[in-house]
């Protein structure tokens, strides 16, 4: 595939995921509000935001090897669909047991972000690879952007439900991708050789025991990392009302401003820094800098302090997982990318589950800035682990097929 195919198909790729963002944003700002108004407390608002996690641990694997077996682009289709079907069951909830199902469903729905990132491995230059999923995350940060204030001003004015307007655009987005968006590379190069049967529990033992390994020290730090955010993120709404008085209404546009901050850090600064400094010195700049933006958070007295303090988090996230990600794929080996990152998802799954679960009963129970303080402490750890990762890692060719993740070199 030359390099004018590429293109193209990373920017379909981009507006698929961009389109998918909104959707996805359209709704979850809302989430805390609408539960509130069912009866549900910051623990159970906690756990509905974990529920999209449990949906996603259970699937990500199997979306994964899925893709390997039949392709990427069928998988992809599938998780649009169940997208759409969810934010309609969002909408038409209730109750707080059925906006639980709902999310649930788009759980299973978000399973494919591994195949998503499969399929861009399977077609661009590992050298490359940083830069290219930072543009396609680039994407997922213009979601961010304007699916907030899209919900908000639905909330406010929409004749729609942002329920339902997420929903269609889902539907048009499987249009969309479904003309326009052809199975990867590695398809089209004469085939995908099945991983062996039981190889995702390889996988997983492989991460469990061999914490330190090359790919496996890099998913304990994406992993730890997606616990801090996502904790700050199951308390967030929650945080923002009691402080500063936001809404639903009006909680869309802080979302606008960090999403801003993360298309220009994953458009303009990823590439350069990563050619400058490498992607390891890259992902732990990213970690220190969302410790410390869940470490000054809790300090703002204004939004003027308040947009200095969350200025970090989207730096350090646009720093820190596109570059893990980058380079698990590297190490991932040889017709096992769909796999390997499928359960990095998983275990990036298991952390969106916890993370909001105990930050929710923090918050409920200790103190409205306590989640925040313990997911900074959880973060300088996760920067200590970082720190003995190596930059010239790499997986040797001669032993990829079966071995051990945790001792490749």
């Amino acid at each position: 595939m030359d390099a004018r195919d590429f293109i193209k198909r990373l920017w379909v790729l981009m507006l698929t995921v961009f389109v998918d963002m909104i959707g996805f944003l359209i709704v979850l700002p809302l989430l805390p509000f609408y539960a509130e108004r069912l009866g549900a407390d910051p623990f159970r608002i906690g756990a509905l935001v974990s529920s999209f996690a449990v949906a996603q641990v259970a699937s990500a694997p199997l979306w994964g090897r899925l893709s390997d077996r039949y392709g990427r682009r069928p998988m992809i289709l599938g998780g649009l669909m169940i997208s759409a079907l969810s934010y309609v069951m969002f909408e038409s909830a209730s109750t707080v047991w059925l906006l639980f199902l709902s999310r649930f469903v788009q759980g299973v729905g978000g399973g494919t972000v591994g195949v998503v990132q499969a399929y861009l491995s399977d077609s661009v230059p590992s050298a490359d690879r940083a830069k290219a999923l930072g543009w396609l995350t680039a994407a997922t940060s213009a979601g961010v952007m304007v699916g907030p204030a899209i919900g908000s001003l639905s909330a406010a004015y929409g004749l729609i439900g942002p329920g339902y307007l997420a929903a269609t655009l889902c539907v048009l987005n499987f249009l969309f991708a479904w003309w326009w968006l052809p199975e990867s590379s590695s398809e089209e190069s004469g085939g995908r050789q099945q991983a062996p049967r039981g190889a995702t529990r390889q996988v997983v033992m492989d991460i469990l025991r061999h914490p330190k390994g090359p790919v496996g020290s890099l998913v304990w730090v994406y992993a730890f990392g997606m616990m801090a955010f996502m904790a700050m993120n199951g308390v967030l709404a929650l945080f923002l009302e009691r402080r500063f008085g936001v809404t639903e209404e009006t909680i869309g546009w802080f979302f606008v401003y960090v999403g801003g901050v993360s298309l220009v850090m994953r458009t303009v600064v990823l590439g350069p820094a990563v050619r400058r400094f490498g992607e390891v010195r890259v992902m732990r700049g990213g970690a220190l800098c969302m410790a410390l933006a869940l470490a000054t958070l809790p300090f703002a007295r204004d939004f003027v302090e308040l947009a200095l303090a969350v200025l970090l988090m989207p730096v350090g996230t646009a720093l820190l997982f596109p570059t893990t990600t980058s380079l698990v794929s590297r190490r991932a080996g040889e017709n096992r990318t769909g796999l390997v990152l499928g359960v990095q998802q998983a275990f990036g799954g298991v952390a969106r589950m916890v993370g909001p679960l105990w930050s929710g009963a923090v918050f409920q129970h200790v103190g409205i800035a306590s989640p925040f303080w313990l997911a900074a402490a959880l973060m300088l750890l996760v920067s200590v682990f970082a720190a003995v990762i190596r930059e010239d890692t790499q997986v040797d060719s001669d032993s990829v097929e079966g071995a051990p993740l945790g001792r490749l070199r």
